[in-house]
């Protein structure tokens, strides 16, 4: 029979749906299960999100949309990023998609012929392997353990540059780990990168408003404005709005870039669906109330799990200042086994399978992100269960022996 494409071998489902999908499994079976696994905001947008949602349902025109994005929604965009410090920007440096993730893939296909490399910090969001992998790229991994808080360092970066990676992806703040890296730190990097002109940088900040402690996002262009012409900045209403079921990401960068992204669509998905449209515009341009009030809430649930990890013996947690997640080490684990199950727990995924099976709690391995000795805790779950799902983790590790 026909075989399929060579790069359907190469493509892997989601590691963190696949943990979600069995813990909402046994959850379905009757188990008691808190998840701490998916990381979806757990909040819905404000009413004015959805009354234009309705509006754009009853106007609409049934024609196809624009493959950029309508007018309306890139100046929306561009007022957003303005509020960052992004400015000089135009609609041609502007391109839509079907969420972020597409916008990287979309990026992957423009940026990206087969044996080009792309370089990018280890722990990283597990999408960007999997892209990587199906457009055939090599893939060039800078580690950044805990012992360095999960940053990466101008060192590293030179020595990352200097081998003329064609593209460096960059997280901040990260998924999975929280971090976000100071303004002194974006400076140091960026200059490193004015010294290599062939490499595209990608700023995948689309936690760029939920940042804790005081601190302000800063970015690369800002740090060095001859970088513009190679910096493609992010970002997406998912995370901030509570909106990622609506499937709306974008990208603000060079305008050949944002041309050949929007040939992509043309090509792929036509335009994202105007209802999105509208209620994209509604949440960049309306009342900021429910992200602002989000962000201290998650700032408080950070400081809840981070009391927890510091006081298991032996687990060593950086403390996250942005996104939703703390990403311990918990190789303190390995070698011990789960004494009222007998479960042995030899590496990440053993220990979150045990967890899940003895305490019904769900984290994704580190191994997902390229960190093996790590898991990652997403604590978007519901307020009234982040108590409870943090005390069965800390039961689970006082019964290891």
């Amino acid at each position: 029979m026909p075989q399929l494409a060579a790069r359907i071998g190469r493509a892997k489902p989601s590691a963190i749906m696949a943990v979600a999908e069995k813990a909402k499994r046994l959850k379905a079976e009757g188990r008691d299960i808190i998840s701490f696994s998916i990381g979806v905001p757990n909040f819905l947008p404000g009413p004015h999100v959805y009354e234009a949602a309705r509006q754009a349902v009853e106007k609409d025109s049934g024609q196809y949309g624009s493959n950029r994005g309508p007018d309306a929604l890139l100046d929306a965009l561009l007022l957003h990023i303005e509020k960052i410090g992004l400015t000089g920007y135009t609609r041609a440096n502007c391109a839509t998609g079907i969420g972020a993730k597409h916008v990287i893939y979309n990026l992957a296909e423009a940026l990206l012929d087969e044996g080009d490399t792309i370089a990018f910090p280890v722990p990283y969001w597990t999408s960007y392997m999997d892209i990587a992998e199906i457009v055939n790229a090599k893939v060039q991994l800078l580690p950044c353990p805990a012992s360095q808080n999960y940053k990466l360092t101008p060192q590293q970066l030179d020595e990352a540059m200097a081998k003329k990676p064609k593209v460096f992806l960059f997280n901040n703040p990260s998924n999975p780990t929280g971090m976000v890296y100071t303004k002194d730190e974006i400076i140091a990097l960026a200059d490193v990168l004015v010294k290599y002109p062939d490499t595209w940088i990608i700023a995948d900040d689309i936690y760029n408003r939920m940042l804790f402690d005081g601190l302000e996002y800063y970015n690369f262009v800002l740090a060095r404005p001859e970088l513009r012409d190679r910096v493609i900045f992010l970002d997406s209403l998912s995370k901030t709005y509570g909106m990622p079921g609506w499937r709306l990401g974008f990208m603000v960068g060079p305008e050949q870039v944002a041309k050949a992204l929007v040939t992509l669509n043309s090509n792929h998905i036509t335009n994202v669906p105007e209802v999105v449209n509208a209620a994209g515009i509604a949440a960049l341009t309306g009342p900021q109330d429910v992200p602002d009030q989000k962000r201290v809430e998650f700032q408080a649930k950070r400081d809840q799990v981070m009391d927890v990890m510091n006081a298991i013996p032996g687990v060593v947690c950086p403390r996250p200042q942005g996104a939703f997640y703390v990403f311990p080490d918990i190789s303190v684990a390995f070698g011990k086994t789960h004494g009222p199950t007998g479960a042995k727990i030899e590496n990440d995924v053993d220990f979150c399978n045990a967890l899940l099976e003895a305490k019904g709690v769900a984290c994704v391995p580190g191994s997902a992100f390229g960190e093996p000795r790590a898991l990652r805790i997403s604590y978007t779950c519901p307020t009234p269960q982040l108590a409870p799902g943090l005390q069965r983790f800390q039961e689970f590790f006082a019964e290891l022996v």
